[in-house]
């Protein structure tokens, strides 16, 4: 691969070579993606490759062709599968990435439950199959339904799929009423061999890997390609239950397996960490000889009272850890550095490699981090791979991250070629020409162009329709592209979403008439948007693309606040960074004043402000989820702890005083209904004390809450 010519330097011949060049690669992307379940560039690079194409058919009108990719809105992701809401949401896992990770784990467990390292903590290890995640429901011994893991709160049901797979049981004996078995659906690596030469003698299209095909065969809408397809499944875990399954993850293991389960046979209970290190080292030995792919090696505690006494953050159990193996190595070319804007403004150095093989998967991009990262630097100006910087030409080692993200880790500077030039990062946004600036602290450089800047803008609106925010069916980034630049129908701000099929009224229905479009499809658009004008509290304040405002947060404010109305009172109110309503959104979990700055600074601008306002006025903002606090004597209170603790941690105090319902404060002020102090309490209890609040020590307190 050659060095991309800029667009404003191409000849008319150059030009039309160059658009049929991408329109195969978007083409073949578009299958990949959509069809096959074996995406093969990243969504970075499949986006760089539709605005490359976009500016020559600017600069060459003429030149455009009959199947320009300008012109195609990308097949629709399949709706041929009912939606299952999860009775117990499917978590993701934490990851460690080396033995100084567990040891972090180990010590953060023993920290929250009040455990020294004298006091023995065991542990389950598995191997973390390298699969899809499936549920698996059981009424009364039956197999009632399967769901794929979806986004952790809804999934596809695969049911009629499920059954076609051998090691799935139909009947399970001597069973709880309720029993939800979750593991994971995979394919060895005979069994993908075998498959993909049928694929090839039949003429069809072979697979990525065993994953990929996985993944495919259990979605298929005609489920006698999933009995063709040799599926198999590993039981680990469980969701909702009618009874305990047992008193420790083994056993509960142990019991799946004599329901009829194949469980992993590596399965072991680690009574130190050095056991736990000395299981991941056997199972990494064994890895390429096991005959199906795994990326690692679970840890979880094995005592299920103290998982539950552990609880969950936002996405991930505090109890369970995904220790990953080290990412495998490749070299490349480094063809080309280009720069790309986010939502936030930021510049982003991305890598442009001759394709590469890394991990069973082909990498054509990786992530150059930022401008230090580029010069041989840290954040802090020290020296990284010895200080070399990357230049383009360059022989770049590629690793993939958590076996996940491309990166380039080292360069061979005896294979740099002559005049290779030390890369300039930009001082100017490339997007818009605005000045590009990095503040003092932070290691990127931001466009200042703010809403006049279209690649944030751009940015922003993929984020808001993004899966994990308003996941608009048929409304994905490849179509807010589209409608951004749309004529007749402009998408420049969220409100546009939820305004488009008035306007398009107005405007003769022109959609439907579009190529790509029709009545039927302009029609499922319009129904998959008014579908999301009803939306949790949580994903709308995610979907706003607020700097520092991530999933997790965005949650923790929704929980905090309860309702839209409210927290939109509260945050207006702490416009100058002072008072109660400040200090109150400080005191939540996991907001420091950095994110608190960026929310009600954004809430606080004009602009912003009139967007976000119009927006809301298209929506039903439903309340944040809460607890089941049905008897709980604190539900609604604001709850402060102070003092030294002794029966429990004050991370495990805290956690469950908001099962229960409770907001838990940081500061002490009119607001606080209840104030639980232990030995060594200071200002707080004399502050409570003057406003009159109740006070407990914490023999009192857990009388309180007993078992609620």
């Amino acid at each position: 691969m050659s060095k991309l010519i800029p667009v404003s330097e191409l000849t008319e011949d150059a030009a039309r070579k160059e658009l049929a060049r991408l329109a195969d690669q978007l083409s073949r992307a578009n299958t990949l993606y959509h069809a096959e379940d074996a995406p093969e560039i990243s969504d970075a690079a499949y986006d760089a490759l539709k605005r490359r194409n976009a500016e020559i058919e600017t600069r060459f009108p003429s030149l455009k062709r009959k199947d320009s990719p300008s012109e195609q809105v990308g097949a629709r992701p399949t709706d041929g599968f009912s939606k299952v809401i999860h009775a117990v949401r499917m978590m993701s896992l934490g990851n460690a990435f080396d033995d100084e990770d567990v040891h972090d784990f180990d010590r953060s467990i023993r920290k929250y439950l009040g455990l020294d390292a004298s006091k023995p903590l065991s542990y389950s290890a598995e191997p973390k199959i390298d699969g899809l995640s499936l549920s698996l429901r059981y009424e009364k011994g039956k197999l009632v339904q399967a769901a794929t893991r979806g986004d952790g709160e809804v999934g596809e049901n695969v049911t009629a799929n499920a059954r076609t797979i051998s090691d799935i049981p139909q009947i399970l004996e001597n069973a709880p009423n309720v029993l939800e078995v979750r593991g994971e659906v995979y394919m060895s690596h005979a069994d993908f061999e075998q498959l993909n030469a049928r694929q090839l003698e039949a003429g069809e299209k072979t697979f990525a890997n065993p994953r990929n095909a996985a993944a495919g065969s259990l979605r298929q809408l005609d489920s006698t390609v999933t009995r063709a397809r040799p599926l198999r499944f590993f039981a680990y875990a469980w969701g909702e239950l009618s009874e305990p399954l047992a008193d420790t993850q083994i056993d509960a293991i142990e019991r799946l397996h004599d329901f009829g389960f194949v469980t992993n046979p590596l399965t072991r209970q680690c009574d130190t960490t050095e056991q736990i290190l000395g299981h991941y080292r056997d199972i990494e030995a064994q890895r390429s000889t096991l005959g199906y792919d795994i990326d690692g090696v679970v840890y979880k505690v094995n005592d299920l009272s103290l998982q539950t006494r552990l609880g969950y953050r936002s996405t991930t159990p505090r109890w369970a850890i995904a220790h990953k193996f080290p990412a495998e190595l490749a070299w490349t070319r480094l063809e080309a550095i280009d720069i790309q804007v986010g939502r936030t403004g930021a510049l982003s150095p991305v890598a442009r490699l001759h394709s590469v093989t890394v991990g069973g998967v082909v990498v054509s991009n990786a992530t150059l981090h930022n401008e230090d990262y580029i010069a041989g630097r840290d954040a802090k100006g020290g020296t990284i791979r010895d200080g070399k910087d990357i230049r383009v030409g360059d022989w770049v080692q590629v690793y993939r991250a958590g076996d996940v993200i491309p990166k380039i880790a080292d360069v061979d500077i005896s294979k740099r070629p002559e005049g290779a030039t030390p890369f300039e990062f930009p001082t100017i946004c490339p997007e818009c020409n605005s000045d590009a600036v990095r503040e003092e602290g932070d290691a990127v450089r931001r466009c200042t162009g703010g809403v006049i800047c279209p690649a944030q803008a751009v940015e922003k609106l993929k984020h808001f329709v993004s899966r994990k925010a308003f996941d608009i069916d048929g409304l994905g980034a490849k179509q807010i592209e589209m409608f951004y630049d749309d004529p007749d129908l402009p998408v420049r701000t969220p409100v546009d979403i939820f305004t488009l099929q008035q306007r398009d009224s107005a405007n003769l229905n022109k959609l439907a008439n579009r190529k790509g479009w029709g009545a039927q499809s302009a029609g499922n658009l319009w129904a998959a948007i008014d579908e999301k004008r009803t939306i949790p509290f949580g994903r709308l304040l995610f979907a706003l693309g607020i700097r520092h405002m991530g999933e997790a947060a965005s949650n923790l404010v929704a929980n905090h606040y309860g309702t839209w109305s409210e927290f939109e009172r509260a945050v207006t109110s702490a416009a100058d960074f002072e008072g109660p309503e400040w200090e109150d959104l400080l005191s939540v979990d996991g907001v420091g004043e950095v994110m608190a700055r960026a929310l009600v600074s954004a809430f606080a601008q004009e602009a912003e402000r009139a967007s976000i306002d119009a927006l809301v006025a298209q929506l039903e903002v439903q309340e944040a989820k809460r607890p089941d606090t049905e008897g709980s004597p604190v539900d609604g209170k604001t709850v402060v702890f102070t003092g030294t603790l002794e029966k429990m941690t004050r991370a495990e105090a805290k956690a469950r005083a908001e099962a229960l319902g409770a907001k838990v404060s940081g500061s002490v002020s009119k607001k606080t209904d209840l104030l639980v102090a232990g030995p060594g309490a200071g200002s707080k209890a004399k502050k409570a004390a003057e406003l009159g609040i109740e006070t407990l020590d914490e023999d009192g307190w857990l009388q309180l809450i007993g078992t609620a």
